[in-house]
């Protein structure tokens, strides 16, 4: 009882107390994008503040914010009583901040006790490092946190993701954060491992520690969170304590908004199957995934963070092998063993990551687009130039592309640009598939306008198009079917007739109706 007794004194004077940290009309932009306007965010010492919103609302941005990885274009940082300055990734964890990321930020050739110390070891007399001093408190701080299973001197890399957590979360502790952030901690984990890990949670509250969690399942955010922050499209929409808050009503502020008259009308034709999909699966990232794709129509893929959907999008182009099922393209078994064979097949793949997957920086436009169709515009291994221009002035004038030439770098377009490159080199191969993952992620609304556009003229002409996106106007916008992926497999397959963006929340977060 007077456990009890102390709890609800700790919580009280907790939920009464000031804030720790205060974000205060936070705005910050890239070439093309709002990725935050005007936002505030509040975290108070012994409460866990639950960072809840779509992919792309800006929860990312302002943890970088937040750890001086990007500075604000305005807007005011409050630590304590003082407005502070965060120009660093050090300054911040000067003041106390620390984030522990779906990937942990460590160093797997030091060892346990190098990671937790690491920029803050003990020194001697000498001002050397004291190595028994190091390794007695990175003992010291495991205890306290009940990880005294882990060896200060393992190496790092010898540890599960589980364990890289806890030391994480050690580092934490041996500077006496004050503010640790949680971006997603639980993705890699087990059951047994998220238990321990919400125990430590309620361990670092108890500490006095103000907490950040991000995370896109609601059963994580009402089992451990105090408060919640919502955003919708780089603005802070809504807050307030959890207890008493449903998750229709977390739901309704995530996607409030309208979803038409930015996307072009269109009559769908749709014809018979083209690519039918059987019991896919993988070992790992996702498990008897089936569904059809028919001729002249846009099948949307919906899910959260880890759910599987650009996996599986990977594993039909070829990029990664299967474990088990079929695929067919047209009634012929389709069994890539390379992308090659995929596009040699029909069947291509435009990645999310256009900078590192999609186009050759440093080469110029032209070259860019005829990359994969060589064959098309060389005789006896010799290149044509003026066939290679015309490829590329054919697809790019399409996508009404924005450059000087077309013997421009595609690496000083603009991102919206430079996706419509990537689009553009893969329709040149003629395919009869075309896989577009986060096809306007990061792009100005313009370029999206143009992407969206030229959707909706390949279906018209008969192509079949997978789109893979994480923004709920897109997905519903332009999807003439939309199927939703959680946790590595098909929840179900909607067909987009009046339907609501709830139902996919709910059905992607695993939330009942």
């Amino acid at each position: 009882m007077h456990t009890t007794a102390l709890q609800e004194t700790s919580t009280f004077e907790a939920a009464n107390s000031a804030p720790v940290l205060s974000l205060n009309g936070i705005s910050k932009s890239f070439p093309g994008v709002r990725a935050l306007n005007d936002v505030a965010l509040s975290l108070y010492p012994g409460q866990v503040t639950a960072l809840i919103g779509e992919n792309g609302a800006g929860k990312s941005t302002l943890v970088k914010i937040m750890t001086g990885i990007y500075q604000p274009d305005a807007g005011e940082i409050v630590i304590g009583d003082d407005a502070v300055s965060l120009p660093t990734a050090h300054a911040a964890f000067g003041h106390g901040i620390t984030a522990i990321h779906q990937e942990t930020v460590l160093f797997d050739e030091l060892s346990v006790a190098e990671n937790i110390f690491l920029g803050h070891a003990p020194r001697n007399r000498f001002g050397l490092i004291d190595w028994k001093q190091m390794r007695a408190n990175a003992r010291e701080v495991l205890d306290t946190m009940g990880a005294g299973h882990i060896d200060a001197e393992a190496r790092l890399r010898d540890l599960g993701i589980a364990n890289k957590h806890l030391v994480a979360v050690a580092r934490a502790m041996s500077i006496d954060a004050r503010i640790v952030i949680m971006d997603e901690p639980t993705a890699s984990l087990s059951a047994k491992e998220i238990e321990e890990l919400f125990q430590l949670i309620e361990f670092l509250k108890s500490d006095g520690k103000a907490i950040l969690f991000i995370s896109h399942k609601f059963e994580e955010i009402y089992r451990i969170a105090d408060r919640y922050t919502v955003f919708r499209d780089g603005e802070m929409v809504g807050e307030g304590r959890l207890a008493g808050t449903s998750q229709s009503e977390i739901v309704k502020l995530m996607v409030g908004r309208a979803v038409d008259h930015i996307f072009p009308k269109r009559t769908p034709d749709i014809g018979e199957p083209v690519l039918r999909i059987d019991g896919l699966s993988h070992p790992t990232e996702f498990d008897a995934i089936s569904f059809e794709l028919r001729r002249g129509e846009i099948l949307g893929f919906y899910g959260l963070v880890g759910a599987g959907r650009s996996e599986v999008m990977q594993a039909i182009a070829g990029l990664t092998r299967t474990s088990a099922g079929t695929m067919r393209l047209e009634d012929a078994p389709l069994e890539p063993k390379s992308a090659a064979d995929a596009i040699r097949s029909g069947i291509v793949y435009v990645p999310e990551e256009r900078g590192r997957q999609g186009v050759v920086i440093g080469l110029p436009i032209f070259q860019n687009v005829s990359l994969p169709s060589l064959s098309r515009t060389s005789k006896s291994g010799i290149l044509r130039l003026a066939e290679e221009f015309a490829l590329a002035r054919q697809y790019t004038e399409r996508l009404d592309l924005r450059a000087a030439s077309l013997s421009q770098d595609v690496g000083t377009l603009s991102g919206g640009n430079q996706q419509k490159v990537v689009i553009a080199k893969w329709l040149a191969t003629r395919p009869r598939v075309i896989i577009l993952d986060e096809p306007t992620k990061g792009i100005d609304i313009g370029s999206k306008a143009a992407v969206h556009g030229f959707m909706a003229e390949l279906v018209a002409e008969g192509l079949s198009v997978i789109m893979v996106s994480s923004e709920l106007p897109e997905i519903i916008g332009m999807s003439d079917r939309i199927a939703v992926m959680r946790e590595g497999r098909m929840v179900e397959i909607f067909d987009n007739k009046d339907l609501h963006p709830e139902t996919l929340v709910r059905a992607a977060a695993g939330i009942a109706a």
